[in-house]
């Protein structure tokens, strides 16, 4: 029986208008062939993620081959999540015959579907099918390398530091401009290193090449490249009817060619995003993709709204419209809500820093007397170090936080350690992996390091020169012989997967131990790797995907505090996007913070920063509070020393718009009556300390 005949329109029926229109588009029994291209601009809080799983579960429903539809997010949890709600949508109007539904086979982030597809075509555009990937830190390595190689970390005046370097190369590849464009624009400190810059990226490639290693920009890059020959083109294209994108304005110059290239006319292609949050132009990310998506087809997409919010009150809608109505270029559309309210979002002025901090930890505190939960409410900022005085005032009366950010779980050393044993086992020729496990050995420098790797490199059979490779003048012999053994057996995989990063394991524990005087709780992040390489069929593709979706944070950094259930939030607005809270705090909502005064220099800088206003109001459900301190102290300026800078709040909000604001000041007490208060507030916290060393 075929999946139409048992289609029920039950599962559209909690969809709205906008919504069913675009889970519709192109999908029903008269249609014999993938419709034309759709791009479905999906408003704050509008129920995207809900729309664009109803519109694969639908197009599967009317008979889609789900081994033949391409799902594309920005990370590997967003694709889990969204195939198993096409998989709860598809069983729920099946019923007993849910056993049919194959699971997409092709959902993931674009750099998991590049890498996955380089394997596939590795033979037709001369790739080995062993490469391995780099992380950032890794391609950062090697970039040094070749700095050093080279002799530009040795110049009479400064040159760009590896991070620096990368960051350089990696935008001209993403924003396909090329080098002096990209040095004018976002790194003119750096445009007198042109002519130096041009042959560091040019030894980098050549040694990504040597090493049979790709880094992040490479999995776009070379799909890219393997799109740009039309019968290549043809036959990847041609594995898919239907390609799916999220977060369409997330994408930069090189994704979009991609995407255009596997859906020329547009056919089977539904893009899924909102203009008015599009803000990570510093990862290269442009907004012109999903502003000028539409006329690169003929007939041009068709273009569905989605503006009815589920999340805010209608001020709160009402204000952020306001805000966003402002901007230069944008698809029409105003959010609304049926959750009506008398309280407009407040616009909070206040004398100082500090006084904000003071204003926002009341309000906090009087939320939770109501009976709002500490991490239903958020504090969000423009800039990490705008925090600063909050996290004082924080810890000074006890309220527990978590500021988003720290490191990466694969950013930190002893996992990376552990990871750089497996690569190099996997990848002989992975240099940075090598000179990084080599010198974790007592007596292994990098000059021997180096040494150790050219021979190996000079060999056709690199494990088998490691094994003739006599002790270094300084190593101990049992601990090279270990260290030879381990690697050889490794990379002949006899153990199997996963026994094999157990076996990694046991041969680092004891230089974990010599390495780092908090052994134990990073002991227990191997274990927690070990737990995770479990879930993987085989060590190429646990380093592939651990390394293009790592996950959140080691347990020494980052994360909730110990002994609290309870924890307030702390984000960047940048890390806030997709999140939502009861309450939000919107720090330093004045012009040089908001919009920052390295943001200002174009257009269209100044429109991101715009949105970026934007994106914060709209996390709000039921409270939002925009706060303008009147000064700032700056500390070591060059001319004036420290000084009281006054502020001006932010352009974004003009004269015109006030009406959609409760206008504030705070406090109303005296200063001294403040400053007596915030002394009493240290001393009883102090004395509590104190008594507190004592039980």
């Amino acid at each position: 029986m075929a999946l139409a005949q048992l289609e029920k329109p039950s599962h559209l029926d909690k969809l709205n208008p906008q919504q069913r229109r675009a889970v519709e588009h192109g999908v029903g029994a008269r249609a014999t062939a993938p419709a034309g291209p759709l791009l479905i601009i999906a408003g704050a809080g509008s129920g995207k993620t809900n729309t664009l799983a109803h519109r694969v579960a639908h197009l599967i429903l009317n008979g889609a081959d789900p081994r033949r539809i391409l799902l594309m997010t920005f990370s590997r949890r967003a694709s889990v999540e969204m195939s198993r709600r096409v998989e709860r949508i598809a069983r729920t109007v099946l019923g007993g015959n849910g056993a049919s539904i194959d699971a997409l086979a092709w959902a993931g982030t674009f750099h998991g579907i590049g890498a996955r597809l380089l394997r596939e075509y590795c033979e037709q555009i001369g790739l080995d099918p062993a490469f391995t990937i780099h992380d950032r830190e890794d391609s950062a390595d090697l970039m040094n390398l070749e700095r050093h190689a080279l002799g530009f970390s040795k110049t009479e005046t400064r040159f760009p530091t590896k991070g620096t370097c990368l960051a350089i190369y990696s935008r001209c590849v993403n924003a396909e401009q090329p080098l002096d464009d990209v040095l004018n624009s976002s790194f003119r400190w750096c445009a007198a290193w042109a002519k130096e810059l041009k042959e560091l990226f040019a030894g980098y490639v050549e040694a990504k090449q040597r090493q049979n290693v790709l880094d992040y920009d490479d999995l776009l890059l070379y799909w890219a490249q393997m799109m740009g020959d039309p019968a290549l083109a043809a036959d990847v294209g041609g594995r898919f009817d239907h390609v799916l994108v999220d977060e369409y304005q997330d994408t930069n110059r090189l994704q979009s060619s991609v995407l255009l290239a596997l859906k020329r006319d547009g056919r089977g292609l539904t893009v899924v995003g909102d203009d008015a949050q599009s803000i990570y132009s510093f990862r290269a990310a442009t907004v012109r993709n999903i502003l000028d998506f539409p006329k690169h087809f003929d007939p041009p997409a068709e273009v569905v709204t989605l503006d009815r919010n589920y999340r805010s009150t209608q001020p709160i809608l009402a204000a952020a419209n306001g805000v966003i109505d402002l901007a230069a270029e944008r698809f029409t559309k105003n959010l609304w809500s049926d959750r009506e309210a008398a309280e407009r979002p407040r616009l909070v002025g206040v004398r100082d820093e500090a006084d904000q901090a003071r204003y926002i930890v009341e309000r906090v505190l009087e939320n939770r007397e109501a009976g709002a939960l500490l991490k239903h409410q958020a504090v969000l900022f423009r800039a990490s170090h705008h925090s600063g005085p909050l996290e004082v005032e924080l810890a000074q009366r006890n309220i527990p936080f978590v500021k988003f950010g720290g490191l990466k779980f694969l950013d930190a050393a002893h996992v990376k350690d552990l990871l750089a044993l497996l690569r190099f086992a996997e990848n002989p020729r992975d240099r940075v992996a090598g000179f990084r496990l080599l010198q974790l050995l007592p007596g292994v420098g990098p000059t021997t390091a180096q040494r150790v790797l050219d021979r190996m490199h000079a060999s056709t059979h690199p494990v088998s020169t490691l094994e003739e490779v006599p002790t270094p003048a300084r190593v101990v012999n049992a601990e090279w012989s270990d260290f030879v053994s381990t690697v050889v057996a490794l990379h002949a995989g006899g153990a199997g997967w996963p026994a094999e990063i157990a076996q990694a394991r046991a041969w680092y524990d004891p230089h974990l131990e010599r390495l780092h005087e908090d052994a134990s709780p990073r002991r227990a992040d191997l274990l927690q790797l070990e737990q995770i390489a479990a879930g993987y069929p085989s060590r190429q593709r646990f380093l592939t995907e651990l390394t293009l979706d790592p996950p959140d944070a080691t347990s020494d950094e980052a994360g909730p505090p110990l002994q609290d259930e309870d924890y307030l939030i702390l984000s960047t607005i940048h890390s806030a996007k997709g999140q939502e809270w009861k309450s939000i705090f919107v720090l330093n909502v004045v012009d040089g913070c908001i919009p920052s005064d390295l943001g200002t220099g174009t257009t269209a800088e100044i429109e991101e920063e715009r949105r970026l206003l934007y994106v914060a109001m709209t996390r709000a459900k039921d409270d939002l509070h925009l706060m303008v301190p009147q000064r700032f102290f700056t500390h070591g300026q060059a001319v004036n020393g420290d000084r009281h800078v006054y502020a001006a709040r932010t352009r974004f909000i003009p004269n015109a718009l006030l009406k959609l604001f409760e206008a504030t000041t705070w406090p109303m007490a005296s200063a001294e009556d403040r400053a007596r208060s915030a002394a009493q507030g240290v001393r009883i916290n102090v004395g509590a300390r104190m008594r507190e060393m004592w039980r």
